[in-house]
């Protein structure tokens, strides 16, 4: 896509960090260099106002992922391409049946209204939930690594979403300050919100959490 659309050699395309290594590989092939850009906290997509600020004279393109069933603030990103003369590429997430969207979307509103001693997801107009991701303040106790151990031995699945941001990866390394970024590589997790999750599953995630709810407190 990107080579079709001229982009190549001495360019440069905005991507974020925040993922996996698909995207910025992508860049490279097509001979261009990848511009690691901070993420919207609530969104975990590009950060507008990030991505206004790294637009220079040789970037030729940015890419938006859509991230855990929230959408990237498309409108703001295609007036920044528009403006500055960039082509703006997406890349979405698989679409579920209504049904299924309908019941994750209740899974969801259940743990949103059940859950303590965790930052549940910030809702948005359209969330899909293809992920349930809330934050573990790293600063706790115990933190979200041991957070996911502990839920983990009570029998719930969970996972670390991002568990390295790409400009951290090896050979990807770029000297950038992504604060949020970081922040949320080193807080998130997925719990699971599955359509076919019976009550009692529901009820085993809740109780899993909250009972460490109470040790989430940060460290002096």
């Amino acid at each position: 896509m990107l080579r079709a659309a001229g982009v190549g050699a001495g360019d440069k395309v905005v991507v974020p960090a925040f993922g996996d290594a698909e995207v910025a590989e992508a860049v490279i092939e097509a001979g261009a260099l990848p511009v690691f850009v901070d993420i919207d906290p609530a969104t975990y997509c590009l950060d507008p106002a990030e991505v206004e600020a790294a637009v220079g004279p040789r970037t030729a393109a940015l890419v938006a992922v859509h991230r855990f069933g929230r959408l990237a603030d498309m409108p703001r990103l295609w007036d920044i391409g528009r403006r500055r003369g960039l082509l703006v590429l997406e890349q979405g997430e698989s679409e579920a049946p209504y049904a299924e969207l309908a019941q994750r979307r209740a899974h969801a509103a259940y743990l949103d209204g059940r859950l303590r001693g965790v930052r549940t997801p910030e809702r948005g107009a359209g969330h899909t939930y293809q992920q349930y991701v809330v934050r573990v303040p790293g600063n706790g106790r115990p933190d979200r690594d041991a957070f996911a151990r502990a839920v983990r031995a009570k029998g719930v699945e969970c996972r670390v979403p991002v568990k390295t941001p790409v400009h951290r990866i090896p050979a990807f390394r770029r000297d950038v300050c992504l604060p949020q970024t970081e922040r949320a590589a080193d807080e998130t997790l997925a719990l699971p919100v599955g359509a076919a999750l019976t009550k009692r599953e529901m009820q085993r995630i809740v109780s899993a959490c909250n009972a460490l709810g109470g040790l989430l407190q940060p460290a002096f």
